[in-house]
C-alpha cells in the first residue's frame, strides 16, 4: 500500500497545474460560458490567477498531509481516509469530463483527467486489495470523500479572500 500512498498528491498536482496554468487564459477567451452556465460558474467569474493558485495550494495540503502521515504512519484507518480522498479525486476526472463534453471544447484539465483517471482507477482497483474492509473502513472513506468536499469549499473562500485582496 505504501508504494501508492504519494501518487495521490503527485496526481492531484499534475492535474491541477494544468488548470492553474490555463484557467485565467481560458475564461479570458471564452466569456460566453458564464453566461451560458451563470449558476455553476458565479464563483469563477472574477477570478485571477493568484487566487486560483491559492485556492490550488490550499487543495493540496490534505491529499499531501494525509497522504505522507500515511506513509509514516501506515495504519488501517489512515489508508481508508486516503482511499476515499483519491476516490473522490477520480470522481473530479469524470466531472472535468462532463464538462469538456457539455461546453464541447478544451478545457484546461481535460488533458490531464483523460491521462490520469485509468492511472488513479488502477490505483484504487490495487489498494483495494489492502485494505481491511468493515464498516469502519468505509466510513472512513467516505469521509475522506467528504474532508475533500469541505475542502473544497474553503479552497473557494480562499480564492475569493485573494482575488479580492490583489
Amino acid at each position: 500500500m505504501r508504494e501508492y500512498l504519494l501518487l495521490l498528491p503527485i496526481i492531484f498536482i499534475f492535474h491541477d497545474m494544468e488548470e492553474v496554468v490555463g484557467m485565467e487564459w481560458f475564461y479570458s477567451k471564452n466569456p460566453w460560458v458564464f453566461e451560458r452556465f451563470p449558476k455553476i460558474l458565479k464563483s469563477y467569474k472574477n477570478i485571477t490567477h493568484m487566487g486560483f493558485s491559492a485556492a490550488v495550494y490550499e487543495e493540496f495540503i490534505p491529499f499531501f498531509g494525509v497522504s505522507l502521515i500515511a506513509y509514516y504512519f501506515p495504519s488501517q484507518v489512515l489508508f481508508a481516509l486516503w482511499y476515499g480522498m483519491f476516490l473522490a479525486l477520480t470522481g473530479h476526472f469524470f466531472i472535468h469530463l462532463g464538462q469538456a463534453i457539455l461546453i464541447r471544447k478544451y478545457i484546461p484539465c481535460i488533458i490531464t483527467s483523460i491521462l490520469c483517471l485509468p492511472v488513479s482507477i488502477l490505483i484504487l482497483v490495487k489498494s483495494a486489495a489492502f485494505l481491511e474492509w468493515s464498516a469502519v473502513t468505509v466510513t472512513l472513506a467516505i469521509s475522506g470523500i467528504v474532508l475533500l468536499i469541505v475542502n473544497f469549499k474553503i479552497a473557494h473562500a480562499v480564492m475569493h479572500l485573494v482575488n479580492q485582496a490583489s
